[in-house]
């Protein structure tokens, strides 16, 4: 494991991350989802790949990385842009799960001679159920009296126990839609999805499928880590 300080806006953000395999020429980029880090990536992947030099990053807020103050999606593929242009190192295949799975597929819509790898990423609007939907009804209204403190109370299990400023960040990155943008990636793509994901539903896989024109979709038994027991798989159809 190592840490990097990056100067980003002024702020000063120490990012954690780790490098196996660093002899291979070509480069994994791999991203960890929301409440996180790249301990769990490793789990899965550390032993697949064998002919990649892997890069393990924790985003800004996760992990052993800081955050300073609340970050939109842009702000997280600034930094990460940032980071690479720094320690001069390209990336040949971006692969990230959940929330890393759309700051990967940002990331690869600038750099196109990349290959992409989604897993149960986010960025596909889902419509909310009625439950949720009450929820956010109440605490508007409890907020209305000020009582804006309890929304731990009303947040989903990937905003509770937030600080003030990761919950502000989920809020900035939750909810947006970014099906136009996934449309102009033109990058070799593979999407792999979690059946019974409940996260991120296999309906946004499938759209998504439909959006990116150079994919391929692999639905896969398991939830929202599926991959943690289909790394084998997915490493083979990248390398087969």
């Amino acid at each position: 494991m190592a840490l990097t300080q990056i100067i980003y806006e002024k702020n000063t953000y120490d990012l954690s991350y780790e490098i196996i395999h660093p002899s291979q020429k070509k480069t994994l980029l791999i991203l960890h989802g929301w409440g996180a880090n790249k301990e769990l990536m490793k789990q899965a992947f550390a032993k697949e790949f064998p002919d990649f030099c892997h890069l393990y990053l924790d985003l800004p807020g996760f992990g052993k990385s800081n955050i300073i103050k609340a970050f939109q999606s842009k702000d997280y593929v600034n930094i990460i842009k940032k980071f690479l242009k720094e320690k001069k190192i390209h990336v040949d295949i971006y692969m990230g799960h959940s929330f890393g799975g759309k700051i990967a597929a940002l990331l690869a819509l600038e750099f196109k001679n990349s290959k992409l790898i989604l897993l149960s990423n986010s960025g596909i609007f889902a419509p909310k159920s009625l439950k949720i939907r009450l929820k956010i009804i109440i605490f508007k209204f409890l907020k209305i009296f000020g009582l804006g403190r309890l929304y731990r109370y009303f947040a989903s299990k990937d905003a509770a126990n937030l600080n003030t400023i990761m919950y502000q960040t989920f809020k900035n990155v939750v909810d947006e839609d970014l099906k136009d943008v996934f449309s102009k990636i033109e990058t070799k793509t593979y999407i792999f999805w979690g059946i019974d994901d409940q996260a991120t539903p296999l309906s946004s896989g499938e759209k998504m499928h439909q959006i990116i024109k150079n994919s391929q979709f692999y639905p896969l038994e398991g939830d929202h880590f599926f991959f943690l027991r289909h790394s084998a798989f997915i490493a083979k159809q990248i390398q087969g």
